[in-house]
């Protein structure tokens, strides 16, 4: 039996679905985390931080950066839209706390367009 597990940040993002996108949602990280995650020829993107290695899986619109901690158990650290801030942050290694990306918000994109007037 595998187990998967979220952070606080992953499950804010989960909230933000349907009971049924998140079923599924849930049902695709869980196949491809506990088919390669840890394999010995992972075809996922993955690189390493603070001792950790992150693997990369791709969902629609959406990345999520998982973990694996033992071996039969896979922990999701984050779910991050792409093409954000925050996701180019996280992929490029820059250091990075949570308390930042989670300040990755439209109320930023706002004030960045009032700057325009």
């Amino acid at each position: 039996m595998h187990q998967l597990t979220f952070s606080d940040q992953s499950l804010a993002e989960l909230d933000k679905l349907d009971k049924d996108q998140q079923l599924q949602f849930v049902s695709l990280i869980s196949d491809v985390a506990m088919k390669e995650v840890g394999s010995k020829r992972p075809t996922l993107p993955m690189f390493q931080r603070d001792g950790k290695t992150y693997y990369r899986i791709k969902i629609g619109t959406s990345r999520v950066y998982v973990e694996k901690t033992s071996s039969d158990s896979v922990f999701c650290h984050y779910i991050l839209p792409q093409y954000t801030l925050s996701d180019f942050l996280f992929r490029t290694k820059f250091p990075v706390s949570e308390e930042q990306m989670v300040e990755q918000h439209a109320s930023f994109w706002k004030y960045l367009e009032s700057l325009k007037k």
